[in-house]
Protein backbone atom coordinates (compact mmCIF):
# COMPACT_ATOMS: atom_id res chain seq x y z
CA UNK A 1 0.00 0.00 0.00
CA UNK A 2 1.71 3.50 -0.99
CA UNK A 3 1.70 6.01 1.66
CA UNK A 4 -1.10 8.16 0.37
CA UNK A 5 -3.67 4.97 0.62
CA UNK A 6 -1.87 3.90 3.90
CA UNK A 7 -4.29 2.76 6.58
CA UNK A 8 -3.35 5.10 9.00
CA UNK A 9 -3.69 7.81 6.83
CA UNK A 10 -7.16 6.59 5.27
CA UNK A 11 -8.51 6.55 8.95
CA UNK A 12 -7.18 9.93 10.43
CA UNK A 13 -8.76 11.46 6.74
CA UNK A 14 -11.82 10.29 6.89
CA UNK A 15 -14.73 11.94 7.57
CA UNK A 16 -16.14 12.11 10.88
CA UNK A 17 -18.57 9.99 10.30
CA UNK A 18 -16.46 7.54 8.90
CA UNK A 19 -14.26 8.02 12.17
CA UNK A 20 -16.72 7.87 14.47
CA UNK A 21 -18.02 4.31 12.90
CA UNK A 22 -14.98 3.28 13.18
CA UNK A 23 -14.58 3.92 16.57
CA UNK A 24 -17.27 2.00 17.47
CA UNK A 25 -16.31 -1.05 15.81
CA UNK A 26 -12.92 -0.52 17.75
CA UNK A 27 -14.67 -0.22 20.93
CA UNK A 28 -17.17 -2.95 20.34
CA UNK A 29 -14.26 -5.52 19.00
CA UNK A 30 -11.82 -5.02 22.15
CA UNK A 31 -15.38 -5.32 24.04
CA UNK A 32 -15.89 -8.40 22.64
CA UNK A 33 -12.89 -9.95 22.52
CA UNK A 34 -12.62 -9.49 26.81
CA UNK A 35 -15.55 -10.81 26.88
CA UNK A 36 -14.75 -13.61 25.01
CA UNK A 37 -11.49 -14.62 27.11
CA UNK A 38 -13.44 -13.77 30.48
CA UNK A 39 -16.18 -16.72 29.12
CA UNK A 40 -13.78 -18.81 28.11
CA UNK A 41 -12.29 -19.08 31.18
CA UNK A 42 -15.81 -19.23 32.53
CA UNK A 43 -17.10 -22.11 31.29
CA UNK A 44 -13.74 -23.76 31.67
CA UNK A 45 -14.00 -23.53 35.24
CA UNK A 46 -17.54 -25.01 35.30
CA UNK A 47 -16.47 -27.84 33.19
CA UNK A 48 -14.05 -28.57 35.62
CA UNK A 49 -15.61 -27.91 38.85
CA UNK A 50 -18.12 -30.25 37.52
CA UNK A 51 -16.27 -33.39 36.52
CA UNK A 52 -14.54 -32.74 40.01
CA UNK A 53 -17.96 -32.99 41.79
CA UNK A 54 -19.46 -36.28 39.62
CA UNK A 55 -16.24 -38.02 40.72
CA UNK A 56 -16.85 -36.91 44.32
CA UNK A 57 -20.68 -37.58 44.17
CA UNK A 58 -20.64 -40.76 42.31
CA UNK A 59 -17.46 -41.99 44.67
CA UNK A 60 -20.30 -43.43 46.87
CA UNK A 61 -19.46 -41.15 49.63
CA UNK A 62 -22.73 -40.43 52.30
CA UNK A 63 -24.26 -37.71 50.59
CA UNK A 64 -24.82 -35.70 54.03
CA UNK A 65 -20.67 -35.71 54.80
CA UNK A 66 -20.62 -34.47 51.01
CA UNK A 67 -22.87 -31.57 52.19
CA UNK A 68 -21.15 -31.26 55.47
CA UNK A 69 -17.57 -30.98 53.27
CA UNK A 70 -19.07 -27.97 50.43
CA UNK A 71 -20.87 -26.09 53.43
CA UNK A 72 -17.40 -25.42 54.81
CA UNK A 73 -16.89 -21.63 55.56
CA UNK A 74 -13.68 -21.80 53.31
CA UNK A 75 -15.34 -23.26 50.33
CA UNK A 76 -16.72 -21.55 47.48
CA UNK A 77 -18.95 -24.35 45.59
CA UNK A 78 -19.88 -23.49 41.74
CA UNK A 79 -21.78 -24.71 39.44
CA UNK A 80 -23.28 -28.28 39.75
CA UNK A 81 -22.37 -28.08 43.47
CA UNK A 82 -24.34 -25.20 43.79
CA UNK A 83 -27.58 -27.36 42.53
CA UNK A 84 -26.02 -30.34 44.99
CA UNK A 85 -26.53 -27.67 47.98
CA UNK A 86 -29.59 -26.07 47.39
CA UNK A 87 -31.20 -29.81 47.11
CA UNK A 88 -30.18 -31.12 49.49
CA UNK A 89 -30.53 -28.31 51.65
CA UNK A 90 -34.20 -28.34 51.38
CA UNK A 91 -34.83 -32.25 51.56
CA UNK A 92 -32.85 -31.88 54.99
CA UNK A 93 -34.97 -28.78 55.91
CA UNK A 94 -38.10 -30.44 54.87
CA UNK A 95 -38.17 -33.88 56.50
CA UNK A 96 -37.46 -32.09 60.12
CA UNK A 97 -41.20 -30.79 59.77
CA UNK A 98 -43.92 -33.20 61.35
CA UNK A 99 -46.21 -35.10 59.56
CA UNK A 100 -44.86 -34.04 56.43
CA UNK A 101 -45.79 -36.39 53.52
CA UNK A 102 -42.85 -37.93 51.06
CA UNK A 103 -43.86 -36.55 47.93
CA UNK A 104 -44.29 -32.55 49.62
CA UNK A 105 -40.28 -33.03 50.26
CA UNK A 106 -39.79 -34.19 47.12
CA UNK A 107 -41.77 -31.41 45.48
CA UNK A 108 -39.89 -29.03 47.61
CA UNK A 109 -36.77 -30.29 46.41
CA UNK A 110 -37.35 -30.26 43.03
CA UNK A 111 -38.40 -26.86 43.12
CA UNK A 112 -35.00 -25.53 44.86
CA UNK A 113 -33.20 -27.42 42.99
CA UNK A 114 -34.84 -25.94 39.58
CA UNK A 115 -34.01 -22.27 40.91
CA UNK A 116 -30.84 -23.17 41.62
CA UNK A 117 -30.25 -24.59 38.00
CA UNK A 118 -31.98 -21.93 36.12
CA UNK A 119 -29.43 -19.62 38.00
CA UNK A 120 -26.65 -21.32 36.88
CA UNK A 121 -27.41 -21.22 33.71
CA UNK A 122 -28.00 -17.37 33.84
CA UNK A 123 -24.81 -17.09 34.66
CA UNK A 124 -23.44 -18.49 31.94
CA UNK A 125 -25.09 -16.99 29.28
CA UNK A 126 -24.09 -13.73 30.80
CA UNK A 127 -22.23 -11.55 27.91
CA UNK A 128 -23.67 -14.25 25.40
CA UNK A 129 -26.34 -11.58 24.00
CA UNK A 130 -23.28 -9.36 23.70
CA UNK A 131 -21.93 -11.30 21.40
CA UNK A 132 -24.50 -12.50 19.41
CA UNK A 133 -25.20 -8.45 19.20
CA UNK A 134 -21.88 -7.08 17.85
CA UNK A 135 -21.95 -10.49 15.61
CA UNK A 136 -24.74 -9.74 14.00
CA UNK A 137 -24.87 -5.64 13.70
CA UNK A 138 -21.05 -5.09 13.33
CA UNK A 139 -20.99 -5.30 9.24
CA UNK A 140 -24.72 -3.38 9.08
CA UNK A 141 -21.96 -0.82 11.03
CA UNK A 142 -19.40 -1.28 8.73
CA UNK A 143 -21.57 -0.79 5.42
CA UNK A 144 -22.95 2.60 6.95
CA UNK A 145 -19.51 3.83 6.82
CA UNK A 146 -18.71 2.27 3.52
CA UNK A 147 -22.19 3.82 1.91
CA UNK A 148 -21.24 7.50 4.01
CA UNK A 149 -18.12 7.32 2.52
CA UNK A 150 -18.96 6.08 -1.08
CA UNK A 151 -21.27 9.19 -1.20
CA UNK A 152 -18.60 11.54 -0.26
CA UNK A 153 -16.04 10.24 -2.87
CA UNK A 154 -18.87 10.37 -5.27
CA UNK A 155 -19.76 13.63 -4.10
CA UNK A 156 -16.70 15.42 -4.86
CA UNK A 157 -16.63 14.50 -8.22
CA UNK A 158 -19.65 17.02 -8.55
CA UNK A 159 -17.34 19.93 -8.07
CA UNK A 160 -14.67 18.41 -10.44
CA UNK A 161 -14.11 19.58 -13.89
CA UNK A 162 -12.58 16.29 -14.81
CA UNK A 163 -13.17 13.35 -12.90
CA UNK A 164 -10.10 11.03 -12.16
CA UNK A 165 -9.91 7.36 -10.08
CA UNK A 166 -7.29 9.45 -7.85
CA UNK A 167 -9.78 11.64 -6.67
CA UNK A 168 -12.47 8.98 -5.80
CA UNK A 169 -9.40 6.17 -4.29
CA UNK A 170 -9.44 7.82 -1.25
CA UNK A 171 -13.25 8.08 -0.09
CA UNK A 172 -13.78 4.37 -1.45
CA UNK A 173 -10.70 3.21 0.24
CA UNK A 174 -11.78 4.55 4.07
CA UNK A 175 -15.30 3.09 3.18
CA UNK A 176 -13.95 -0.13 2.82
CA UNK A 177 -11.86 0.20 5.85
CA UNK A 178 -15.30 0.80 7.55
CA UNK A 179 -16.74 -2.40 6.23
CA UNK A 180 -13.61 -4.67 6.47
CA UNK A 181 -13.26 -3.18 10.31
CA UNK A 182 -17.12 -4.26 10.55
CA UNK A 183 -16.17 -7.51 9.66
CA UNK A 184 -12.96 -7.67 11.86
CA UNK A 185 -15.46 -7.24 15.00
CA UNK A 186 -18.17 -9.74 14.11
CA UNK A 187 -16.57 -12.95 12.49
CA UNK A 188 -14.91 -13.42 16.17
CA UNK A 189 -17.73 -12.43 17.55
CA UNK A 190 -20.16 -14.84 15.84
CA UNK A 191 -17.78 -17.86 16.45
CA UNK A 192 -17.78 -17.06 19.92
CA UNK A 193 -21.53 -17.12 20.40
CA UNK A 194 -21.63 -20.22 18.51
CA UNK A 195 -19.44 -22.28 20.05
CA UNK A 196 -19.86 -20.92 24.05
CA UNK A 197 -23.57 -21.45 23.04
CA UNK A 198 -22.74 -25.26 22.63
CA UNK A 199 -20.85 -25.72 25.45
CA UNK A 200 -23.14 -24.37 27.54
CA UNK A 201 -26.26 -26.22 26.21
CA UNK A 202 -23.71 -29.53 26.77
CA UNK A 203 -23.44 -28.10 30.27
CA UNK A 204 -27.26 -27.18 31.13
CA UNK A 205 -27.62 -31.18 29.54
CA UNK A 206 -25.34 -32.56 32.44
CA UNK A 207 -27.25 -30.55 35.04
CA UNK A 208 -30.63 -31.55 34.21
CA UNK A 209 -29.26 -35.40 34.08
CA UNK A 210 -27.73 -34.97 37.26
CA UNK A 211 -30.60 -33.32 38.55
CA UNK A 212 -33.08 -35.85 37.57
CA UNK A 213 -30.26 -38.70 39.00
CA UNK A 214 -30.04 -36.85 42.19
CA UNK A 215 -33.72 -36.55 42.89
CA UNK A 216 -34.13 -40.15 42.19
CA UNK A 217 -31.76 -41.13 45.17
CA UNK A 218 -33.60 -38.11 47.29
CA UNK A 219 -36.85 -40.06 46.51
CA UNK A 220 -35.43 -43.44 47.72
CA UNK A 221 -34.65 -41.54 50.96
CA UNK A 222 -37.77 -40.06 51.68
CA UNK A 223 -39.94 -42.86 50.97
CA UNK A 224 -37.84 -45.38 53.22
CA UNK A 225 -38.82 -46.57 56.25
Amino acid sequence: MTPELSLLKLILDASPVVQAVMAILVLASVVSWAFIFAKYREIKRAEETTDEFEERFWSGIDLADLYRQLAREDYQTESLENIFMAGFKEFARLRQEPNIAPDAVMEGAQRVMRVSLNRELELLDQRLPFLATVGSTSPYVGLFGTVWGIMNAFRSLGTAKQATLAMVAPGISEALVATAMGLFAAIPAVMAYNRYATEIGRLASRYEAFADEFLSLLHRKAHAK
